[in-house]
């Protein structure tokens, strides 16, 4: 696991280095600011709409972090040829995906909780008192989601040199998760059962990313999201990147480099 700690460590100052990361949090941040301003035109609403903003700020962020910086843990070390000089040295296959997997969620979730900071201090500010739970099970779904995302990038990065490629069926895995639930119920609304089962398939294979969505409950003050859901669903998180990360290692180990 040493090898793994080192890999990560690698990852996570070169992450933090990035340019790319940089900008990201920095249009996270004036976004979270700007919600003060957008919610000083409704009155009475500012609250509300700093939640709303900032959560889907945090999240969107997260989100390109993922995509943008995930699918170029591996594709961008095949593309330089730095792979080889990293193959040759005594780390395994494995130890080099699993740590560029932890390596990318650490550097995700430390800029995560900075932002959620930033997004704290500024509803204290506003309220006069400490945020509500709510928004610290929102966090959580949010970064288990993140997690997630990284392990499709990752996955995806290891069978295809090209970075765009990646992006592109990463970017289309979380859209079409999204809508995972609509997906598995389309039965309803065509006639073909053939087309039927094979949106339902796509709909139960791809991850639910509709699943870890409780902005809507946070803001409108509905009632609270139990802690118990909040489990299964970060269990159900480190389930499928797990395989994420499995199915990563397998075809990288038996990926042949020249």
């Amino acid at each position: 696991m040493t090898r793994v700690r080192l890999v990560a460590w690698h990852v996570f100052k070169e992450s933090v280095r990035d340019r790319v990361l940089f900008a990201i949090a920095g249009f996270a941040l004036i976004l979270v600011a700007a919600s003060v301003l957008i919610g000083q035109i409704t009155a009475g609403q500012d609250v509300r709409i700093i939640k709303d903003i900032g959560l889907a700020t945090l999240e969107l962020a997260g989100v390109l972090m993922a995509v943008f910086i995930g699918v170029g843990l591996v594709a961008r070390e095949i593309e330089r040829r730095s792979v080889y000089a990293l193959l040759a040295k005594p780390v395994h296959r494995w130890e080099f995906v699993v740590g560029k997997f932890v390596g990318l969620v650490g550097t995700i979730t430390v800029n995560l909780l900075l932002m959620t900071f930033a997004l704290f201090l500024l509803l204290a500010w506003i309220a006069w008192k400490m945020p509500d739970l709510a928004l610290f099970k929102a966090v959580i779904l949010i970064l288990a989601e993140l997690a997630l995302l990284t392990a499709v990038a990752l996955f995806f990065s290891t069978f295809s040199s090209s970075g765009i490629l990646s992006a592109g069926l990463t970017l289309g895995v979380f859209v079409v998760g999204l809508f995972s639930e609509d997906l598995r119920g389309f039965s309803g609304i065509v006639s073909s059962e053939t087309l039927a089962s094979v949106v339902r398939a796509i709909g139960l294979i791809v991850p639910a990313f509709s699943a870890f969505d409780i902005k809507a409950d946070v803001v409108n003050g509905r009632p609270p999201v139990p802690w118990a859901y909040v489990a299964m669903t970060v269990a159900y998180a480190a389930c499928y990147a797990g395989a994420l990360v499995g199915g990563a290692v397998a075809i990288f180990s038996r990926r042949e480099f020249r």
